[in-house]
């Protein structure tokens, strides 16, 4: 049985034999008890434990289990539905919070890849409505032209890679920063806090979609620092900051994101 992975040693499609995936040079890839597959080749790591670690999986997990994030959830799951898919690739999963939603929505495969072990062993552990992996996002595991639906939500794009796995009338759906997500926090340790733009139409798509979707919400001190804490901007604040966070108690914040949907150029 195939379930659209290829090799990441020698690009050949992998199969599935009991709870391991093997390829025709009998290159195998085992199993984890959780359910996922580590497809990311030791040679090709830059670390010794890439991604996201522990500690920011953990605030991210306890952060989204508020409910503050579905409607972004739900917005992104409802726009891959409308689409009927029969494959769906979410680049750069985290927790699988995302995915799972557009599983459940879908009547599809829907396959999440991240190349932090500490995120995809939660996800594989919760979600077995879908298919996990351990590996880059810009040597993603998957044979040329899998996907229908390309998913990446706050991931990097690599274009090149995004134009590889798209079928020929395949969507890419991207969710990003709207122009002042989070700015009440960011304006704690920034002198001047800028408008996040739009991204970039990626080579080889064409934007048909663009939505601005926001919310403000109220955060207590530990909804906050769980928030921060699975942002970039975490390292910046500096014992002050949280000093300051906890004593000024519940706050209001900006929640906003951009969905982009783009098409496939022929």
């Amino acid at each position: 049985m195939s379930l659209a992975y290829q090799c990441p040693l020698c690009q050949t499609t992998l199969q599935l034999s009991e709870k391991s995936l093997r390829c025709v040079n009998n290159h195998t890839f085992d199993y984890a008890k959780e359910g996922y597959v580590n497809l990311l080749p030791v040679q090709n790591k830059n670390s010794k434990q890439p991604g996201d670690n522990l500690d920011m999986v953990q605030a991210r997990r306890a952060f989204l289990s508020t409910g503050h994030y579905q409607f972004l959830q739900q917005a992104i799951a409802k726009l891959v539905a409308e689409l009927a898919p029969k494959s769906v690739i979410d680049l750069g999963c985290g927790e699988g919070f995302y995915t799972h939603a557009i599983a459940n929505q879908c009547q599809s495969k829907v396959y999440g890849v991240d190349i932090s072990k500490s995120a995809i062993k939660y996800a594989a552990k919760r979600y077995e409505n879908c298919q996990f992996s351990v590996a880059s996002i810009s040597q993603a595991p998957f044979s040329a032209n899998q996907a229908d639906v390309l998913v990446s939500i706050f991931a990097p794009l690599f274009e090149q890679e995004l134009a590889r796995l798209a079928n020929q009338n395949s969507s890419l759906i991207v969710a990003s920063p709207g122009p002042w997500h989070l700015k009440e926090l960011k304006q704690k340790i920034y002198r001047e806090v800028n408008a996040h733009t739009p991204i970039d139409v990626p080579r080889g798509f064409t934007l048909t979609q663009q939505d601005l979707i926001e919310q403000q919400v109220k955060l207590g001190f530990e909804d906050l620092k769980n928030l921060i804490t699975m942002t970039p901007f975490a390292w910046k604040f500096r014992p002050e900051h949280w000093q300051e966070l906890e004593q000024q108690g519940e706050q209001t914040v900006t929640l906003s994101f951009y969905v982009s949907h783009f098409k496939k150029v022929d």
